[in-house]
């Protein structure tokens, strides 16, 4: 017996829950005479009306119906009476299963053969047309709209926001097919940023992370920028070690220079090799001339010779 109850209490949740999410969906948006809109898979502009889940959860609308005949609205008939005259969204189709704040388009005085968004439900533009939206059970009234008598081309008659109770005539360039309705085209970027971020914390974060990616863009630049320095640093640094290096050892040749050839004066300088030339037949001569021994032998002998003058010693 309790397992009767609990079984009970558990389907009529199920329904229960059920019905609250197919509140949730609402008829969004509907466009009578459709000259220069969306087109079908056919290329072809048809009537459409647009499905909006105003909630966050998911939910299937497969086997709702859509409705334009008024006579629906007849208590008296039966369910499957009143199901007759009804167009029922396919059970097939899995683009039905609508996601939370998400859209769905169908396009009525059409043929289902001719795929799933296609449904049979006539409308005149000529005159106010009455749209309503059923539950599976053909039975409850989910959602319904009276659009106004002679619409214009192209222009649609949608709820001011998704699952607003107010509606208004947007014109051609406005229609927000399959997308939310509150965004104008005569909406300025500030009150659109208001609207959207109505308390700042999307242009806060936005902001912080504008200023951070600056910054890390900064330490990358400068981290670059200091190895590069170090770099050259270094290469300079290397470069003047090489040139002491080099000055030390052309000092090394030259004493090397002086200790070889004693008397012989060598200077070092960075000539052509026209220079170079004169340098060694100098040095040539001068070691000639000292291996043969022809410089001048002095005798070592001073001679001194007296010379007068007229001071005279008192």
């Amino acid at each position: 017996m309790k397992k009767i109850k609990l079984l009970t209490a558990f389907v009529l949740c199920s329904l229960t829950m059920m019905g609250q999410g197919a509140k949730n969906i609402k008829i969004n948006e509907v466009m009578t005479q459709n000259t220069a809109s969306i087109v079908d898979e056919y290329d072809t502009h048809l009537a459409w009306i647009e499905l909006a889940n105003v909630s966050f959860t998911t939910y299937n609308v497969r086997g709702m119906y859509i409705a334009t005949d008024t006579a629906v609205l007849n208590k008296a008939l039966s369910a499957p009476d009143r199901i007759s005259k009804m167009s029922i969204i396919p059970n097939n189709a899995p683009r039905t299963n609508l996601g939370g704040r998400q859209h769905l388009i169908f396009f009525l005085n059409s043929q289902p053969t001719k795929g799933h968004a296609h449904l049979s439900a006539t409308i005149d533009p000529s005159g106010p047309v009455w749209i309503g939206l059923y539950e599976g059970n053909g039975v409850d009234l989910v959602d319904s709209v009276t659009v106004p008598a002679s619409l214009p081309a192209n222009a649609t008659y949608a709820r001011t926001q998704d699952g607003s109770e107010e509606w208004e005539v947007k014109p051609s360039d406005a229609a927000t097919p399959g997308i939310e309705n509150y965004i104008h085209v005569n909406e300025s970027k500030i009150s659109e940023i208001k609207r959207d971020d109505p308390h700042g914390f999307g242009i806060t974060v936005l902001s912080m992370g504008i200023v951070f990616s600056c910054l890390a863009l900064l330490c990358i630049f400068f981290t670059i920028f200091g190895k590069i320095m170090n770099h050259r640093q270094e290469q300079k640094k290397a470069s003047d070690k090489q040139a002491r290096k080099d000055r030390l050892n052309a000092v090394h040749d030259e004493d090397e220079d002086d200790r070889a050839f004693p008397g012989v004066v060598v200077k070092k300088h960075t000539g052509g090799e026209e220079d170079a030339d004169v340098y060694v037949a100098v040095i040539s001569m001068a070691i000639k001339e000292y291996l043969d021994n022809t410089h001048d032998h002095e005798s070592g002998i001073i001679t001194i010779h007296p010379k007068h003058t007229n001071w005279t010693r008192v």
